[in-house]
């Protein structure tokens, strides 16, 4: 007879691990969304008039990531068509991955981190020098990706340019418009306001800029996410703002310095990632689940009546529950998606930890598999009482 010890064994090795799945989401030069990581493969979901009914295509190909990493983050090089994955490959967090959306293949880019963290980290790629811009340790870093649209031999550095000049437990909120970064959520910065990098010239503004609703009342001054709409032609001049707590997002227009609002995402969720077009904001959140809403710039009335609806096209092919606990299917390579868009962060969110704590996956990945060990306990206890 097998004594409880024994059977204890042989049913923690029938317990499946934890399975960890990291996808992202972006876009292409025609604004294809492109959805990289669901359900171990990659996909494209079309244009915006399409997403809410059909199939989304397989792009699968070979030299990918294997999405396996903690927060994997990507990022829309605009001018070159190409999309910048970091964090993709837990195995070799410091290689930057690209995507040649034109050519629809694959390359593994080397980096030195030269003490920047990809465990711990929150960054832009700016859209006209190509340049990320990262927050690490309260350390501001560069990486410049020139023109790459695939990998080079020679490895790139990631530069440390200063320390910033906030405190060491700031949780950075970043956003890019017009070639500025703008940081939210700054201790001693008001509700409504953001401190501002300067990238041409590398350095902070020493006051503040304030963005206003036009009733006087301010975006709240809390944790977020970010994504920066694009333009057809030249730089970003609106980014969204979307809490944790998602009750609505603020679209910031850094040209008039004023601030709208538009709904916030049908799902709450502080742990969602968010990418944005010219014409649509997207939520890919924690489960698994991509939905968008439409976005007309300059169009107050048509933004005021916009719903989030969820992308058809994706869970057609890669539904919520397989995405989330998939990891690879036969993938080689390395990171993520800060999308088509604004910034993405890398660590933990511990804002959102505190608000949600159900939920043990990082800022944009999404986990499933989660073992409910006092079930199991309960099956060895029935098992036990049985043999006696």
């Amino acid at each position: 007879m097998l004594s409880v010890p024994t059977l204890v064994s042989l049913l923690l090795l029938a317990v499946p691990n934890a399975v960890y799945a990291s996808p992202c989401v972006s876009f292409d030069a025609d604004f294809n969304l492109l959805a990289f990581g669901f359900n171990g493969k990659d996909w494209n979901a079309g244009q915006q008039d399409s997403w809410t009914s059909g199939s989304a295509t397989d792009i699968t190909t070979s030299g990918r990531p294997p999405f396996d990493g903690t927060n994997t983050t990507c990022y829309f090089a605009q001018f070159f068509n190409a999309v910048y994955f970091i964090n993709a490959d837990k195995s070799k967090p410091s290689d930057v991955h690209i995507y040649d959306a034109g050519a629809k293949s694959w390359s593994t880019q080397a980096t030195n981190l030269n003490n920047f963290d990809p465990a711990s980290f929150n960054t832009i790629l700016d859209h006209d020098t190509n340049v990320f811009y990262a927050l690490s340790h309260n350390e501001v870093y560069f990486l410049d990706m020139g023109s790459l649209k695939s990998a080079n031999a020679t490895a790139l550095d990631w530069t440390d340019v200063q320390k910033s000049p906030f405190p060491d437990s700031y949780q950075p909120v970043m956003a890019l418009a017009q070639n500025h970064v703008h940081f939210l959520d700054v201790p001693d910065v008001d509700a409504g306001s953001a401190d501002i990098f300067v990238i041409h010239f590398s350095f902070f503004q020493p006051q503040p800029q304030s963005y206003p609703l036009s009733d006087g009342s301010a975006f709240p001054k809390t944790h977020g996410q970010t994504a920066s709409f694009f333009q057809a032609q030249g730089v970003q001049q609106e980014f969204a703002f979307i809490p944790d707590d998602g009750a609505m997002t603020y679209v910031i227009n850094v040209e008039t310095n004023t601030t709208k609002t538009i709904a916030g995402p049908s799902t709450k969720d502080p742990n969602a990632q968010y990418s944005a077009s010219i014409t649509a904001l997207v939520q890919l959140d924690s489960k698994g689940d991509v939905s968008f809403i439409p976005y007309k710039q300059g169009d107050d009335s048509a933004n005021a009546a916009a719903a989030w609806s969820a992308v058809q096209k994706i869970a057609a092919v890669a539904p919520a529950s397989s995405t989330a606990s998939s990891g690879s299917a036969g993938a080689s390579g390395t990171s993520g998606s800060a999308s088509a868009t604004g910034a993405r962060q890398s660590g933990t969110n511990t804002a959102a930890a505190a608000a949600n704590p159900s939920k043990t996956a990082g800022t944009n990945g999404a986990m499933t598999n989660a073992i409910s060990f006092g079930g199991v306990a309960s099956a060895l206890m029935a098992v036990a009482a049985l043999m006696q």
